[in-house]
């Protein structure tokens, strides 16, 4: 970020006295500090320092020491540089005085640090671009309105709409009158993320009681769209906080209910043309290419589409979340959907991933997956017809221990995410995985304790 920016958003906003610095670790939670307004030009030009363990933390937040980042090497500083293009106001900051921007870490050589995952995703893009081939993004973020206040039972509960009073208790998909009930949070999303330049400006009502979905425009910057994402997430957090509400991106809150995804769309651009493109895009041979590798990837890529314990728990059949590798033309069942519309926007809707991914990461996966088909010029099955959880196709794992197990499995995941970070990022998440079994689940002792 250059001295000129830096003080033309100073000029821009004078009320501004605080800034927050952020940058995403491995789970996709942004860390990082608050500076005073007379620091943002040298932190512009010489970087400002973090510990390298915040990239090696755990679910709870606490540095997996096991992943080499932490005491063993002194708890080291790393430098960390402020994105261009992100410096933004804080909407949610009623006076205006509170700003923020993105930042990525460095070594000691101001060289990409290998446990950054936006680094990750960048050095991929690197390795992509030797294809001549341009890739295009766009996000589709789902998540969950939740009342502060849990119900008589200690659970969460859709939170009771400011307007009517009332709390949604039924599945309306797509319903306006949802939306209208809620308009007020809705269009104070969309505003807010228009303050910071992030694209967002479709709301729908999803699959179950408090319900969202928020698209983000396709674009063909990767690393801004993924930034956009990230940021997306924190604004619809604090906006919810403003109107009274929490807002949650966790894969399977409700059991009995839909669970959250992060549905990436994807096209593949060479000379400005979408080559994906055809009258019947499931015999195009690029499509079938791209459709390959991403399929022969997603085993061991599953560990970065489903990171958490409580991901598994969204990947259910017969509740709109892929179960299998499979594919096809305007299904909504299988993992790989090629959506119906015009022509010239011929894409692929990627619906693996859970919205408790890092899309960084969840990026880099697709990035991987597309270069292997084309250049081994993949072959895949033929493409799902009618519902795709009544055929049997080979699944991928169902549980965070499989999937770690396949990504050690893989060469082409270490080729890709750099041997050193998948060391990290295994780590780090064989340490939550133990961290949760170590719990007594209430289910066991009403089920266990007096008859065991």
């Amino acid at each position: 970020m250059t001295e000129n920016e830096v003080s033309a958003f100073l000029k821009r906003y004078p009320k501004v006295t605080t800034i927050e610095l952020l940058i995403s670790d491995l789970n996709g939670v942004l860390r990082g500090k608050r500076i005073e307004r007379n620091l943002l030009e040298k932190v512009a030009t010489k970087g400002f320092y973090l510990p390298g363990s915040v990239m090696s933390l755990d679910a709870t937040g606490t540095t997996v020491e096991e992943a080499g980042l932490g005491v063993n090497v002194g708890d080291r500083d790393q430098k960390c540089c402020l994105i261009p293009e992100t410096l933004a106001i804080v909407p949610w900051i009623e006076d205006g005085s509170r700003a923020q921007a993105l930042c990525t870490m460095v070594d000691d050589n101001d060289e990409p640090f290998f446990s950054d995952p936006r680094q990750i995703l960048c050095n991929a893009l690197e390795r992509f671009d030797e294809l001549n081939y341009q890739v295009g993004f766009a996000a589709e973020l789902e998540f969950y309105l939740v009342d502060i206040d849990r119900d008589a039972d200690g659970r969460l509960q859709p939170p009771a709409s400011s307007k009517t009073g009332r709390r949604m208790g039924s599945c309306q998909v797509y319903s306006i009158d949802d939306l209208n009930e809620y308009d007020a949070f809705i269009q104070d999303v969309i505003q807010t993320a228009r303050a910071q330049d992030i694209p967002a400006d479709t709301v729908i009502a999803e699959y179950a009681p408090g319900q969202f979905e928020v698209n983000l425009h396709h674009s063909d910057n990767i690393v801004r769209s993924v930034d956009h994402a990230i940021l997306l997430k924190r604004v619809i957090r604090h906006v919810a906080k403003r109107h009274g509400m929490e807002a949650t991106f966790m894969a399977k809150p409700y059991i009995e209910e839909s669970g959250n995804g992060l549905h990436m769309h994807l096209s593949l651009m060479q000379d400005g043309k979408n080559i994906l493109a055809a009258d019947n895009p499931v015999n195009n041979p690029t499509m079938r290419h791209l459709v390959a590798g991403l399929l022969s990837m997603a085993d061991s890529t599953q560990a970065f589409m489903a990171p958490n314990i409580n991901s598994y728990r969204r990947l259910a059949p017969g509740a709109f979340a892929p179960t299998a590798k499979n594919w096809g033309y305007d299904n909504r069942t299988v993992a790989l959907r090629i959506p119906s519309g015009g022509k010239a926007a011929t894409r692929i809707e990627h619906r693996m991933a859970g919205a408790d991914a890092n899309p960084y990461l969840v990026a880099t996966a697709l990035i991987a997956g597309v270069a292997e088909g084309i250049r081994h010029r993949m072959e895949p099955p033929e493409p799902v017809t009618g519902n795709a959880y009544d055929q049997t196709h080979p699944h991928v794992a169902d549980n965070l221990r499989d999937a770690l197990r396949n990504m050690e499995k893989d060469v082409r995941v270490a080729d890709w995410f750099g041997e050193s970070f998948v060391k990290v990022y295994k780590t780090c998440k064989w340490h939550d995985l133990h961290l949760f079994e170590q719990q007594v689940t209430q289910m066991e002792y009403d089920l266990l304790l007096g008859y065991a």
